[in-house]
């Protein structure tokens, strides 16, 4: 249980929705700013105005999964009242209050390192990446449906990256009888690809597997499927980009040369934002039981 636990929810989209349902499950106290549009009323939160918080006794700050933008501003479905959290702001809570966001910003880092306090940033834990690499590629089955008009059974399908997502979206496509190549730079990585039974090649030989392929998805955040790569595709390939902004995939190329390419960034949001929020909402929970456990030792 979170009983005793002050928590405010900041902006974000469906998937905090799932997150104000199970702190409040847990009995933890939670305030919502950003939400005046939400026609859902939760027994045991309060509404607020971001300029009305009292920010003395909060355990902790839940931001959407991006964060802020350069600004401070903080993006919301719920609401169209401008949110914009600062240092000022941060300085008033507790030196223990934890700040928890998806990804990060320079200017969140910025005002969290002036306020001292600590940032955890949910999507680089392992936990919630391989969570959230389910949704991930149920999502990318639903853009390869409907972006071909071929089976992914026996499609040559090239996966860039073997990582928490790329190893999942790989197995994914080969269970389903699609001729998988993986793209991948370290040999334990390659071997492993092989041990799955799948073709595995270095990144660097990236041109000459492209051939005859049919759908390209790329999980690496650096630009890998460049001009050059996509000059050797056929026609009609399809690339989904899974990488996130700005992908890792020369799109204005692919356009010029009338092959298809899609950014899909954030799949679980998208597609499946109970589940997505859910994941984040069990692994917040854990990660407020552990510090406050810490604390009370501490004490």
């Amino acid at each position: 249980m979170l009983t005793g636990l002050q928590v405010a929810v900041i902006g974000g989209d469906a998937r905090q929705i799932e997150i104000i349902r199970k702190f409040i499950e847990m009995d933890a106290k939670v305030f919502l700013v950003g939400f005046e549009q939400l026609d859902h009323s939760f027994t045991g939160a309060v509404k607020e105005k971001i300029q009305d918080m009292d920010w003395k006794d909060l355990d902790a700050i839940i931001l959407p999964v991006a964060g802020t933008n350069d600004h401070g501003e903080v993006d919301t479905i719920f609401s169209n009242e401008k949110i914009v959290i600062t240092e000022e702001e941060l300085k008033k809570t507790p030196p223990h209050c934890t700040i928890f966001s998806g990804i990060s910003t320079p200017y969140l880092d910025q005002i969290v390192k002036l306020a001292n306090r600590k940032l955890v940033l949910l999507f680089e834990r392992n936990d919630v990446a391989i969570y959230n690499s389910i949704p991930t590629v149920e999502g990318t089955l639903m853009m390869a449906i409907q972006h071909t008009d071929f089976t992914i059974h026996g499609s040559q399908t090239v996966i860039l990256g073997f990582g928490r997502v790329g190893m999942t979206v790989a197995r994914v496509f080969h269970t389903l009888g699609a001729k998988v190549k993986v793209g991948a730079r370290k040999r334990d990585s390659l071997a492993r690809i092989k041990e799955m039974g799948m073709e595995a090649f270095h990144l660097q030989d990236l041109e000459k597997m492209v051939s005859d392929v049919d759908i390209c998805i790329n999980t690496i955040p650096h630009l890998v499927v460049t001009a050059s790569v996509i000059s050797k595709m056929p026609a009609h390939t399809l690339i989904i980009d899974l990488a996130s902004k700005p992908g890792g995939t020369d799109f204005r190329y692919a356009e010029k040369r009338g092959i298809q390419a899609l950014l899909a960034p954030s799949l679980p949001g998208i597609v499946a934002p109970k589940t997505a929020g859910q994941i984040l909402a069990n692994v917040l929970v854990e990660l407020l039981r552990e510090d406050s456990i810490q604390r009370k030792e501490d004490e």
